[in-house]
């Protein structure tokens, strides 16, 4: 289809990649347990607009110069590292926050913010490029009569397969967040993303290209 092979086994690999724990699956359960299912939704959403940008840059060869050059590699890097620390910080800001204000704490931020910290998160992290610059022509045919048409289908795969994954894992999480909200919790949950954001953003500082 397309100029593309073996999408079954290119669908297996995208499983496995989503099912793996990293910032996006982190970013998704932290949302869902703060907000509930729509805090978690927009995650996701700003998550895969972020996919799509790493799709588009596969696609037309941007991703390429991320492969090639270690001085654009090591640029995108640090900033995205330092995204990660941002948002690692405004959570301890808030976990850290007195008891008096436990209602601000545990009340979600706006649903625009979480898909604009979604799609940054995602598409300040050159390994997302690099990845779809590595996984996606292995599946285009040396044939395809248009390589560019056979990044862009299997770019498209990967985000709906992707949103679907994130959707059912919204599904699974978003129940733990109906039980009455206690003050404790909502601190533990920022604190605790804060340290869970802050480790990731040093393992993609320390990233080589």
């Amino acid at each position: 289809m397309l100029g593309t092979h073996d999408l079954a086994l290119f669908a297996a690999t995208v499983f496995v990649l989503n099912a793996t724990p990293g910032v996006d699956m982190a970013y998704t359960v932290a949302s869902t347990l703060r907000g509930g299912w729509r805090q978690g939704v927009a995650a996701a959403v700003g998550i895969m607009a972020g996919c799509v940008l790493h799709s588009l840059a596969a696609a037309f060869g941007l991703a390429a110069l991320l492969a090639t050059s270690a001085e654009a590699f090591t640029v995108v890097k640090l900033v995205g590292a330092a995204y990660l620390l941002y948002v690692a910080w405004g959570m301890a800001r808030a976990g850290l926050r007195p008891a008096s204000a436990a209602a601000e704490v545990s009340a979600p931020q706006s649903l625009w913010r979480t898909v604009r910290q979604g799609f940054f998160t995602n598409a300040l992290n050159p390994k997302v490029a690099l990845f779809f610059l590595a996984l996606l022509p292995q599946f285009i045919a040396a044939d395809a009569p248009s390589k560019t048409l056979s990044f862009l289908f299997l770019g498209a795969w990967f985000i709906v397969q992707g949103l679907l994954f994130l959707l059912a894992l919204i599904v699974l999480v978003a129940p733990l967040c109906r039980s009455k909200p206690r003050p404790w919790l909502g601190r533990g949950l920022n604190l605790g993303g804060a340290g869970l954001f802050t480790v990731l953003a040093a393992k993609l500082a320390l990233t080589k290209p």
